[in-house]
């Protein structure tokens, strides 16, 4: 069993794991809970959770063949650096990775990756690369989050409509007409996002605010490829929709020495 802390304020509940420095709980006071989790997923040292909000860094899907799909950070052990009661309502937790002789021997740089997680009626994630070394890096990352949802046929995305994407299954270059819903397998990078992202469900409205990246990715497995992933159930891609506030494809960043970069996500 993995090691992980537990929140509870007037506003809202949530679980984090130092293990990948993984949200896999939160839920607003006397509400059901906005990120799925597999009721199999592992929760064992060096396997990832499989839901809540997987953090992918530095390399974003396969973008780098000597680094594990979607990075290390997802399976490295951060530290705890703190956990601040600001008020009654409101819990901010920071987590820290830093480069160490085995991310060194996985990708040549030193670094300092610092999750501030901010628990209220809102969950806010500020996730910060400072580039601790003497020459300049590129990162792709996400936060990999997954929504739960009453069923996926219920379900629609607003706030993307006429924005150009990557359809990551035939690798066209597309344009969305109108919202997006749910018929088949979708795995869409979508490019020059800058409004809020609606995710429309039978019984609520789920709301994600994305700072410092301009891509967001909308996934889902469907049937065929959700037999195949590991840790889920056949029919669990009914339950969850993962909408990816990220740093990905021609949205990279480069950070020079002794710089930062922020990616941060506000989901109410």
């Amino acid at each position: 069993m993995i090691d992980f802390i537990e929140v509870h304020n007037n506003s809202a509940s949530a679980k984090i794991a130092l293990q990948g420095a993984h949200i896999f709980h939160y839920a607003r006071k006397d509400e059901k809970p906005l990120l799925w989790l597999s009721e199999i997923s592992d929760f064992e040292v060096g396997k990832a959770i499989r839901g809540g909000v997987p953090i992918c860094w530095p390399s974003f899907g396969m973008n780098n063949s000597d680094l594990p799909q979607h990075g290390f950070a997802r399976t490295s052990e951060f530290k705890h650096l703190a956990t601040n009661e600001i008020d009654a309502n409101t819990t901010e937790v920071i987590l820290v990775l830093k480069h160490s002789k085995e991310t060194l021997a996985l990708w040549p740089y030193k670094f300092e990756l610092e999750l501030k997680v901010t628990v209220s009626d809102k969950l806010t994630m500020e996730l910060r690369t400072t580039n601790l070394d003497e020459k300049t890096f590129k990162i792709t990352q996400a936060l990999h989050t997954y929504f739960s949802i009453s069923h996926i046929s219920d379900v629609r995305v607003k706030g993307l409509d006429k924005k150009p994407y990557l359809d990551a299954l035939t690798n066209e270059q597309l344009t969305q007409n109108g919202d997006i819903v749910f018929e088949k397998e979708v795995d869409r990078v979508y490019q020059e996002v800058n409004e809020q992202i609606l995710l429309k469900d039978k019984d609520r409205t789920i709301r994600i605010k994305n700072e410092g990246s301009s891509s967001v990715v909308v996934w889902n497995p469907w049937i065929e490829k959700g037999k195949r992933m590991s840790a889920m159930r056949d029919e669990a891609y009914n339950d969850f929709v993962c909408i990816e506030s990220a740093n990905a494809f021609d949205d990279f960043v480069e950070i020079k020495p002794k710089n930062s970069h922020t990616l941060k996500a506000v989901i109410s």
